[in-house]
């Protein structure tokens, strides 16, 4: 019998003759992606794979999870019934076409990644000073214009340091030069604002815009988005940063002078406003909310809904250590399990900080022998710990 991601399936699995002769259980797989050798989806489906060969009348439920990051849009759409891909053109963060998607929940929400249409990946070459989130804006605007009642945003992996206004021009919003021209898209167009419109900005939809996000850093400062996220698009050099940083404080400038147009949460100091390269201000000026970005996928998910009537939840991600209880995937699946005290199962590639809060652990390094061999093949080494979880049970 097949199984689909998105659904509570039976599984059955001949590949071992092992099983374990138990009363059937419920067991929900919600992992992170394991970055750079599996995404959340084939996370959960290599461990489901391996539990159903030691266990197969357990009903398993495949809820991969994300952090607002790369890979968004793909656990939503494993984990939430009756989505649907909608395909949009965009300018990408380099100005060449890129063909990407937003996804359309059952609801009525629609939700947008920033990663698939104005993120780094998308780069041949890194543009510190002119790469721009227009395309991120455009794929909200086909959202809007289909009349999603609620959006989504899930801003993780952005290439720009623009502050968002790529994003905010695309909704209505215009930035000009002294001479009324409107200024070059990304940072360095900055540079030359004097005046910033908003009365032509769309409106938010009817169940507001909720923002994916999961860093607290400020706009400006030692800890905005030019110091802390500059470097790692390029800006190579303590002037470049400093380029940076004067593009986002004369957008800051700028955008208080316009004045009440401007949403009143419009706050360069306001933790996560530099998120994305300052993505997060601009969705802060449209009056959008920024959320926890894996507890909101969680709930998107109906992770709670799943754990709490499971037997077990096994979460995961590439390395668990100290940060991952700060707001990662796996706390948001601790969290939510926490409620009905569910027991959790951890897998992750690498373990490097106590395991105290998980009934099991398990690390592909030790199991296969070294990090690298785990990474080099990391599905069957989920599906080995999968079943070794199982065994275990």
């Amino acid at each position: 019998m097949s199984y689909s991601d998105a659904n509570l399936v039976r599984m059955h699995n001949s590949r071992t003759n092992v099983a374990v002769m138990t009363a059937p259980s419920t067991i929900v797989f919600a992992p992170d992606s394991f970055k750079g050798s599996a995404s959340a989806r084939q996370a959960a489906s290599a461990m489901a794979r391996g539990w159903a060969s030691v266990r197969p009348l357990d009903t398993l439920v495949l809820k991969p999870m994300a952090d607002g990051g790369e890979g968004t849009l793909d656990a939503f759409e494993s984990a939430v019934p009756g989505s649907t891909r909608m395909p949009v053109r965009v300018t990408g963060p380099d100005d060449r076409p890129v063909d990407a998607s937003w996804l359309l929940l059952a609801d009525g929400t629609g939700v947008i990644e920033l990663a698939s249409t104005s993120g780094i990946t998308l780069l041949n070459e890194l543009r510190p000073d002119d790469a721009h989130s227009r395309g991120f804006g455009q794929a909200i605007v086909s959202a809007l214009d289909f009349g999603v009642r609620r959006v989504v945003l899930a801003i993780g992996g952005s290439s720009s340091t623009d502050g968002g206004a790529g994003v905010l021009e695309e909704l209505g919003a215009r930035f000009l030069d002294a001479s009324g021209r409107p200024v070059r898209a990304g940072n360095r167009g900055l540079h030359h604002l004097s005046t910033t419109e908003f009365h032509a900005v769309r409106p938010l939809p009817p169940g507001g815009v909720d923002v994916l996000c999961d860093v607290t850093n400020p706009l400006l400062g030692a800890d905005g988005a030019a110091a802390v996220y500059g470097p790692q698009k390029g800006a190579a050099t303590a002037e470049a940063v400093h380029a940076l940083e004067r593009g986002l404080a004369t957008l800051a400038r700028s955008v208080s002078r316009a004045g009440p147009v401007a949403h009143p949460d419009a706050d360069p100091t306001h933790p996560g406003a530099g998120a994305a390269g300052g993505v997060g201000f601009g969705l802060l000026v449209w009056g959008a909310r920024l959320v926890p970005g894996s507890t909101g996928v969680a709930e998107i998910c109906e992770l709670p809904a799943a754990i709490a009537s499971c037997d077990v939840v096994v979460t995961g991600e590439g390395s668990f250590d100290s940060q991952s209880a700060a707001g990662k995937a796996v706390s948001a699946v601790l969290a939510a399990a926490s409620v009905g005290a569910t027991r959790v199962d951890l897998v992750a590639g690498r373990i490097s900080a106590p395991t105290v809060q998980f009934a099991d652990a398990l690390s592909l390094s030790v199991l296969a022998g070294s990090a690298e061999a785990a990474q080099v093949d990391a599905e069957r080494w989920l599906e080995v710990a999968g079943a070794a979880l199982a065994e275990r049970f």
